[in-house]
This record gives structure tokens, sequence and C-alpha cells, in this order.
């Protein structure tokens, strides 16, 4: 059971072909939030090992992160991007609420989006290159993807969707023990693998940025959705990155 409920959190997140055993529906994914952080691992490692490469072929910090992030798209399919550049575009067409949402679901990308792009993965780009030792670019990497993959349930706990069709709307609202297993998971790995007073102001840092992000968007959009909790994950893990850096 514990392997398919991580099975499907993979599905959901990732882009590995993996066929978890039985039907898999939007409707599983409320009760399989604890896995995030887990996921969160799996793609900081991903990139971590990128970046190690680059390191051992001798390539400047700036290509080393290059690497480490295209490894980390690859593996979620952009997922979280997606979603932040999609609430950018949406905020564009406020206060009309029921035209942003409908800008919310077009796929087409626009200079809002486009420029939110730009600014994050930029911005953690320029974080990831101030990490040049490999075993502290991993470390940075996984504690930032798993701790910022574990807010996103909390937004799905607290807030309605804004829809009543969408990711949201279908998963439904997760229940409070798994919540709290997935912040205390992402929380412990991140205390386990940073020094302790680096851990804890990066999550510190991450969960107030999470929590503004979310509030502001939820008044905005009447609620979650799932590009909306791919915003708070990029910008809490942006925010993770940057206090970690800082801290040097």
């Amino acid at each position: 059971m514990m392997l398919r409920d991580l099975a499907i959190a993979l599905v959901f997140l990732t882009r590995l072909p993996l066929r978890p055993n039985g039907p898999v529906g939007m409707g599983d994914l409320a009760s399989v939030v604890h896995w995030f952080p887990v996921v969160g691992v799996l793609v900081g490692v991903a990139g971590g090992a990128a970046f190690t490469l680059a390191h051992f072929l001798h390539l400047p910090s700036w290509p080393a992160a290059v690497l480490a992030l295209g490894a980390m798209l690859l593996l979620t399919g952009a997922l979280h991007e997606d979603g932040l550049a999609d609430t950018a575009d949406a905020l564009g067409a406020l206060p009309d609420q029921a035209r942003a949402l409908a800008v919310m679901r077009d796929s087409r990308i626009g200079s809002f989006g486009t420029l939110a792009l730009i600014l994050v993965v930029g911005g953690r780009l320029g974080a990831l290159a101030g990490f040049w030792e490999p075993l502290r670019a991993i470390a940075a990497l996984v504690a930032a993807a798993a701790f910022s993959r574990a807010l996103m349930p909390l937004v799905m706990w607290a807030q309605p969707s804004a829809r009543s069709q969408g990711l949201a709307a279908t998963a439904g609202r997760p229940p409070t023990d798994r919540v709290l297993i997935g912040l205390a998971i992402g929380a412990t790995l991140t205390i386990l693998i940073l020094p302790t007073g680096q851990g804890l102001g990066a999550m510190l840092a991450a969960a107030l940025v999470a929590a503004f992000t979310a509030k502001a968007l939820g008044r905005a959009f009447g609620g979650c959705t799932g590009d909306t909790l791919g915003a708070v994950q990029q910008l809490s893990e942006l925010t993770f990155l940057f206090a970690l850096v800082a801290w040097r």
C-alpha cells in the first residue's frame, strides 16, 4: 500500500512512466499528499546528480546550475513552472475573476507568465550557481525540493477550490494527518541534511512566502487551483534557496 501511494504521487508530480496497481484518478491525490516531500527528494537528487557530474567535468558554476535545473525539469515535466506561468497570466486578467480563471486554463503563455518564468527560473539558477561544492548543492536541492512540496498539501487543506472542476476540486481536501505527516517529513529531512540554523531559517522563510502567496492568490481567485499550488511551490523553493545562499 505504501509503495502504491508513493507511485501515485510520482505519477502526479513527475513524468516517470509508472503504473500503480489498480485504477488511479484525481480523487486519489489527496490521500497521497504525505509522499509529496519524498517525491521532492527524488527531484532534488536528480538535480544534485547533474550538478555533481558538471563538477567532475570541471564546468563552471553557471553551466552546472543549468544542468541541475534541466534534470529537475525533465523529471517533473516543468509541472510547477507551468502552474507559475499560468497563475501569473491570470493575475494580469484581474479584477475580473471569471476571466482570470479562464486565462489560467489557457495553455498559451502570455507576457506575465513569460516574465514570471524568467524571474523565478533565473533566480533559481543564480542561487544554484552559488553552491559550487557538490555535497552542499545536493543538500540544498534536496531540502528545497522536499520542503516546498511539503507546503503544497497545507494550501490544499487550508483553502477551498476556486473552481467546481479541475485538479484542486477533484482531489478535494487532504486528510489533516497526512498533511502533518508530509510537513514532518519535509522538516525532518531538512534538519538532517542541512546545518540546523540554516535549515530552520530557510524553512521559516519559505513557509512565510508560501503563506503570503497562498493567501494573496486565494483572495484573488476565490480559492486554490492546481496552477496556484505550482506557483506556491516555485516561490517557496526559490525563497528556500535564496535563504541558504544568503547564509553562506
